[in-house]
């Protein structure tokens, strides 16, 4: 059975720009670095113990053609903290809401344009009441 999340992979077109989001404003742990002839290719970061994001360079004349992950989602313990780490880094941070599965959320996006989720467990939170949610969106 599925244990955990292992890890995200999201393209980029700026490695170090996007290594200086996630482990400067973030605070991520490099874990290890993919390198393509000689050159800097791509990095996982560890997130928690076996949990991880992998980023891998694209040629910078490729278009995307839209966003290469739809979200991904980080369990946080003081989500105020987290929008205003962000907010002083020069993010954009969505206003806190309560969620319809009652967890605390906020949301910005990184340098590549993937969309990052913030939440904050309540003793509501569906996650742990196992309460359906209807969707408010």
């Amino acid at each position: 059975m599925i244990k955990s999340l292992a890890h995200v992979c999201v393209f980029t077109r700026d490695l170090q720009r996007t290594r200086d989001f996630y482990c400067g404003v973030l605070g991520f742990k490099p874990h290890f670095d993919f390198l393509k002839d000689g050159q800097l290719f791509g990095f996982y970061l560890q997130i928690a113990q076996g949990q991880f994001i992998e980023f891998f360079k694209t040629d910078p004349k490729t278009e995307f053609g839209g966003q290469r992950v739809h979200h991904f989602c980080f369990e946080v313990d003081d989500i105020d903290a987290v929008s205003e780490k962000l907010t002083k880094a020069g993010v954009e941070v969505t206003p806190k809401k309560l969620g319809c599965d009652q967890t605390w959320q906020c949301w910005c996006k990184d340098p590549n344009g993937a969309d990052i989720e913030f939440q904050q467990y309540t003793p509501g939170s569906a996650q742990f009441t196992k309460t359906d949610c209807l969707v408010d969106w």
